[in-house]
């Protein structure tokens, strides 16, 4: 199989579908890679870099979407990308599509077979692919909001641990997921005073074991989401629905009530937001103000530490990459039922119930849909 990795164009994102190590294995088993020029360049990866570990190198992307059977990418295409896509073309990157209208629509037209790396699913319910840049992700929140504070940013100017004799500014985590763990071990480590809302006893089990009197691991209700997010210095939005649109958990109320100077770290963006007040943003203007509340909605983070990021990613892609490219898509699919729960659309039919239902899009069982192809 030919696969092309093109640059990611999305504002201030660095990080590449594939380094050169994968790049190696895929040539290993047999298959050629074409690399647009310069897509590593961000994580320190030059085109002679690619060139040894066997790939080809091509100027545009208009090449590389040309000649790939299969286009992995790391962030979902942008519209001049989703015009490159012909029928019966493999797209494997994220597409996060349930928020997303215009996307979908595109890649409906198209006919690709658009595999979403945040619906593979795993033996134990898990989400291996978007997992990485959760971990990523959940750890950075921290950073972005501890930033948010500070005065220069519009924030309470609060120092996230305190100091000996200043009380510690108070973080609200809603969602005890792979987000919210990840962002309590990095507030645990600042010296926060941490709170984890979540609906799922087995959660708050595992964050009492995994962090003992370190943070407050409390029972997600009405009541108890409002009282915490209206006392607290910092909110980190972690909900996660796989493939659906995120709920609105805190309300334009909530933010009118919160303390002025307040910060909001909405990591859920990417699937809508878990925030009423949240719209996207980009890593060249992350911040925005809504009622003295300061909002972080960037909605690739992770792009900020590209390399990190590049390769958590990789090392969880390569191997659904590889099978793909050994077997072709309709038997990789029909192998593997977790690989087949990361069918978004394919032949203009959308694959996701939560994303037709939310879309307005007729829906239809992936391996239905799979069969007809």
């Amino acid at each position: 199989m030919i696969i092309g990795v093109p640059k990611e164009i999305k504002n201030h994102e660095y990080r590449v579908g594939m380094v050169p190590a994968s790049v190696r294995e895929l040539i290993n088993h047999g298959h050629s890679v074409f690399v647009e020029t310069n897509a590593g360049i961000g994580i320190g990866f030059t085109d002679q870099d690619y060139i040894e570990a066997g790939a080809g190198i091509l100027a545009t992307a208009e090449e590389v979407f040309a000649q790939a059977e299969m286009i992995v990418k790391v962030k979902e295409p942008q519209a001049v990308e989703r015009a490159m896509l012909r029928e019966g073309q493999i797209l494997f990157t994220y597409l996060h599509l349930a928020p997303d209208l215009p996307q979908t629509q595109d890649l409906v037209k198209s006919k690709a077979v658009c595999i979403a790396y945040e619906t593979v699913t795993d033996n134990n319910g898990g989400l291996p692919l978007l997992a990485p840049m959760s971990e990523v992700a959940g750890r950075m929140s921290i950073q972005a909001g501890a930033q948010a504070l500070e005065k220069s940013n519009a924030g309470r100017g609060m120092l996230l641990g305190g100091v000996p004799g200043v009380e510690p500014a108070k973080v609200v985590i809603i969602g005890g997921g792979m987000v919210g763990a990840n962002a309590a071990k990095m507030a645990v480590g600042m010296g926060a005073d941490v709170v984890i809302l979540d609906r799922n006893v087995n959660v708050l089990r595992k964050l009492d074991d995994l962090f003992g009197n370190q943070v407050k691991a409390i029972y997600s209700t009405a009541d108890a989401l409002e009282k915490h997010v209206l006392d607290a210095d910092l909110v980190i939005g972690g909900v996660l629905i796989p493939g659906a649109a995120a709920p609105k958990l805190v309300t334009k109320e909530h933010i009118k009530n919160m303390k002025p100077g307040a910060a909001i770290v909405d990591v859920a963006i990417d699937q809508g937001g878990c925030i009423e007040t949240s719209t996207p943003t980009t890593h060249a203007e992350p911040t925005y103000i809504v009622d003295d509340v300061v909002h972080y909605c960037v909605a690739n983070m992770p792009g900020a530490v590209p390399r990190t990021s590049t390769f958590a990613l990789n090392n969880a892609t390569l191997p659904y990459i590889i099978q793909l490219a050994n077997k072709g898509y309709k038997q990789a699919l029909n192998d593997n039922q977790h690989l087949l729960n990361g069918l978004n659309v394919i032949n203009g039919q959308v694959t996701v119930k939560e994303v037709a239902d939310n879309l307005g899009f007729d829906f239809i069982e992936p391996a239905t849909a799979l069969a007809n192809a």
